[in-house]
């Protein structure tokens, strides 16, 4: 059984992994199966396209921060609201993006991942995506 520990545990090493760049330990929440969907697009990914985009935006911004953390967990999961603030790689412009974030936690591994994002800070954090 999930408890509100472990739960509250995985969403911290969660998004500290994806803070410090290690998208391995990011994929590894997942459980194989598991769905991502984005507001912006309404699609929902995998796993590993997950872990591919990630891996681009490590590559482009450079001290990244999950700030203003607001973490509640509730029984199956979590719901987190934070800031990711961090510089462009390319031109050391400082980036951040207001986001809600709903995950489903079963056997201690995210299950399904709900991510809000205003889409006029996701266009200019991508802005310089293919720089």
């Amino acid at each position: 059984m999930d408890t509100d520990a472990s739960i509250r545990a995985l969403a911290i090493r969660f998004f500290d992994a994806i803070e410090a760049g290690d998208i391995a330990v990011m994929e590894a929440s997942f459980t194989s199966d598991a769905a991502i969907w984005h507001n912006t697009d309404e699609k929902i990914v995998t796993p590993a396209q997950t872990a591919q985009s990630l891996t681009g935006m490590v590559a482009r911004i450079k001290d990244r921060v999950y700030a203003h953390r607001r973490l509640q967990t509730f029984p199956g999961g979590f719901v987190q609201q934070h800031v990711l603030e961090g510089k462009r790689v390319h031109d050391d412009a400082a980036v951040r993006l207001p986001c809600a974030i709903i995950c489903q936690v079963s056997g201690g591994k995210i299950t399904r991942l709900d991510e809000y994002f205003d889409s006029a800070h996701v266009t200019e954090f991508r802005k310089f995506a293919a720089v």
